[in-house]
């Protein structure tokens, strides 16, 4: 079983209503929620109105500063990349991308 470590740990009280759930719908119980047709996920989507989503009077803008000398475009990820980080030297091709 795969393990995952940055999961937050859980108490012994959650462990052992996890495990009692389990086994209650492992003795032929049915879940509760199995018999429910599948809503669609778009209408609930569009049902949620998030605080502050209206953006359309705001004017957004970006200091866009020109690439440096000691800098390239991965021509794979097209991230502007220090030199440093180049797969081989004169290759426009950065370590993550090789």
């Amino acid at each position: 079983m795969a393990t995952d470590y940055d999961a937050s740990r859980k108490s012994e009280d959650e462990q052992k209503e996890e495990s009692l759930e389990a086994r209650r719908l492992t003795s032929g119980e049915q879940d509760k929620t199995s018999g429910k047709i599948d809503e669609d996920e778009t209408e609930l989507a569009e049902s949620y109105e998030l605080p502050g989503a209206d953006l359309s009077h705001e004017v957004l803008s970006v200091e866009v500063t020109p690439r440096q000398n000691d800098e390239f475009t991965c021509t794979s990820c097209f991230l502007v990349q220090h030199v440093s980080r180049r797969a081989a030297p004169g290759t426009d091709l950065c370590r993550d991308c090789a």
